[in-house]
């Protein structure tokens, strides 16, 4: 999978590509050298792919808890798309992987990056993605206004 990748990223023009066996391999890297987006699998030798943005995003010692983080997998399953969500993926691309895929995901990260965001228990990209085009108020959940209306009726 890893060569799959780096043939499908130089083709579309990118030069500096680093490649780690883990993620533990990986954070190390980080630390040497600047990396401007990750793109990692789950499923990995010793430190796996949620385990390793969880370190990355939370970590004192993280190299950049704010690298854009691309996850490719085969476990395409919806608690795995949440649990890598919940972890602070910022995209997920399934596998069979396709270069009209990885090109549309790494778009996404360059050209609609979601702000980070901190609370109890998360840190990482917004997980929240659509935004109704009205709407100018500071809640974004059906049960924001539930709760407000009952406050307030």
């Amino acid at each position: 999978m890893r060569l799959l990748l780096t043939e499908m990223l130089r083709a579309i023009g990118v030069r500096n590509i680093f490649e780690a066996i883990d993620g533990a391999e990986a954070l190390q890297m980080m630390r040497r050298v600047p990396i401007d987006i990750v793109i990692t699998d789950l499923k990995m030798g010793l430190l796996g792919g949620i385990e390793f943005v969880k370190l990355l995003r939370r970590s004192p010692d993280s190299p950049n808890p704010f690298a854009p983080v691309l996850m490719v997998t085969g476990h395409s399953t919806m608690r795995r798309v949440q649990d890598a969500r919940d972890a602070g993926v910022n995209e997920f691309l399934t596998k069979p992987v396709t270069g009209r895929g990885l090109v549309h995901r790494l778009t996404q990260l360059i050209d609609q990056p979601r702000p980070f965001i901190r609370c109890e228990g998360y840190f990482g990209p917004d997980r929240r993605r659509h935004v109704a085009a009205g709407y100018k108020g500071p809640w974004r959940r059906d049960e924001d206004a539930i709760s407000i209306d009952s406050d307030f009726g």
